[in-house]
């Protein structure tokens, strides 16, 4: 791996993007500053930030729409976040309180608005129709993929589900973020394909990663108990391996007529699922979609933002949480 880490060409550039965060709060409620301050302050690599400089940097965007850019998407991802930790009743997030930990529902509801509409905004100020449309597109995917999860995923064990649940919830931002700011650059139709392309294939292995972790993960790093996902009825990757290694499992045969409400039984499958094979089955996809990112940037020129871009799709498959 390069010298190059993929923080390396922009940790100046991040301290911007932070900062135009932080101004969203500016003459609001004094409660939303601090709200904002502490999602903030909870950390977080700020991959998505990070994946638009690196792009827009490497195409010659301009800064300020990159760091408007940055910041609309951590905004929005942070939003999404805030709304995901209410419904699912998450107390901790890495660790640390989540808003809802903090606040009564109706204000962490609000909040999460408030997020949506000045990510909005910043997108706006990019002063790009296009990438206005795309980025409402975006969160309309987003919003759509999490009522689909609602009310149509629990004890469901197919891959299309799957796939189309994990581009919805993940992959649609990356893919996002990456083709808006090579739309923002002097590139041209096809290096812009090449980059949407690019962060589509990284925001599907991050997912991957994330729902590996989730059965083999450091619990207190995950900051929520380990399976959590199939004790609530989503099958994940890991999960649908099992289910098509094991079609005549007991347990694996009553999640489509709800076993997944059995708390026993699936303490017992997630189990059986950490002791098998099939997280490293898993890891293999997620390896694929990096090995296909990758493959995208070896039609550009080589740079440092290429490198670090290199060492971000590899460290989508490396990280422990």
């Amino acid at each position: 791996m390069s010298t190059v880490t993929f923080l390396s060409p922009v940790t100046e550039e991040i301290k911007l993007v932070e900062e135009r965060m932080r101004e969203q709060a500016d003459e609001h409620h004094p409660d939303l500053r601090a709200a904002l301050e502490h999602l903030l302050a909870a950390g977080g690599k700020r991959v998505r930030p990070t994946l638009s400089l690196l792009v827009g940097n490497m195409l010659g965007a301009p800064l300020e729409k990159l760091v408007n850019l940055g910041a609309a998407v951590e905004l929005l991802h942070t939003a999404t976040l805030v709304h995901d930790d209410l419904i699912d009743g998450s107390l901790l997030r890495r660790g640390t309180p989540t808003l809802n930990a903090r606040w009564s529902p109706p204000a962490t509801v609000l909040t999460g608005d408030f997020l949506f509409a000045r990510a909005a905004k910043l997108a706006a100020d990019t002063d790009y129709l296009p990438l206005m449309k795309l980025f409402s597109e975006t969160l309309a995917t987003i919003v759509n993929g999490e009522l689909t999860q609602m009310f149509t995923s629990r004890g469901l064990i197919s891959r299309d589900n799957y796939y189309k649940r994990i581009y919805a919830k993940t992959a649609s931002l990356f893919e996002m973020t990456s083709r808006a700011a090579a739309m923002v650059s002097p590139a041209s139709e096809d290096t812009i394909e090449a980059m949407r392309d690019f962060g589509y294939q990284i925001g599907m292995a991050f997912q991957i990663v994330d729902d590996i972790l989730d059965f083999n993960g450091d619990q207190n790093a995950v900051g929520k108990p380990l399976g959590s996902d199939l004790l609530i009825g989503l099958v994940t990757l890991p999960a649908i391996y099992f289910a098509e290694i094991n079609p005549d499992d007991l347990d694996v045969l009553s999640l489509p007529n709800g076993g997944w409400t059995n708390n026993e039984n699936m303490t017992r499958l997630v189990e059986k699922i950490r002791s098998s094979s099939c997280t490293k089955k898993a890891m293999v996809e997620a390896e694929q979609h990096v090995d296909r990112a990758l493959a995208r940037l070896e039609t550009l020129e080589p740079c440092p933002e290429r490198d670090a871009l290199e060492n971000l799709a590899k460290y989508i498959v490396d990280r422990k949480i």
